[in-house]
């Protein structure tokens, strides 16, 4: 992961809201979650959550398929772990 999409993903999380979504995501995988069943959780507005879950979307910290007529979000944990892989690459001077 290099240093500019790591930037993009810990920008999109550092909001109240978008933080919340993220962890009610990794708590409903594998199954995932409707904009509308995430808006609730986080208690917004449905467009408010569609507007944070824009913005994770965006960042690669979500994905979305689309199921019927529900869309159905699921943390991207795959990009999540590579961003704490990021981040804990350097830890204590590399010394396990």
């Amino acid at each position: 992961m290099k240093d500019d999409q790591a930037l993009c993903m810990l920008s999109a999380i550092a909001h109240e809201t978008r933080l919340a979504m993220l962890k009610a995501l990794v708590r409903a995988e594998p199954k995932g979650l409707t904009a509308g069943d995430i808006a609730a959780v986080v208690d917004a507005t449905p467009s408010r959550a569609s507007f944070h879950l824009a913005n994770l979307d965006k960042a690669e910290v979500v994905t979305s398929t689309r199921s019927s007529r529900e869309i159905i979000y699921r943390a991207n944990m795959d990009q999540v772990g590579n961003l704490l892989g990021f981040l804990l690459h350097d830890c204590c001077a590399g010394d396990a």
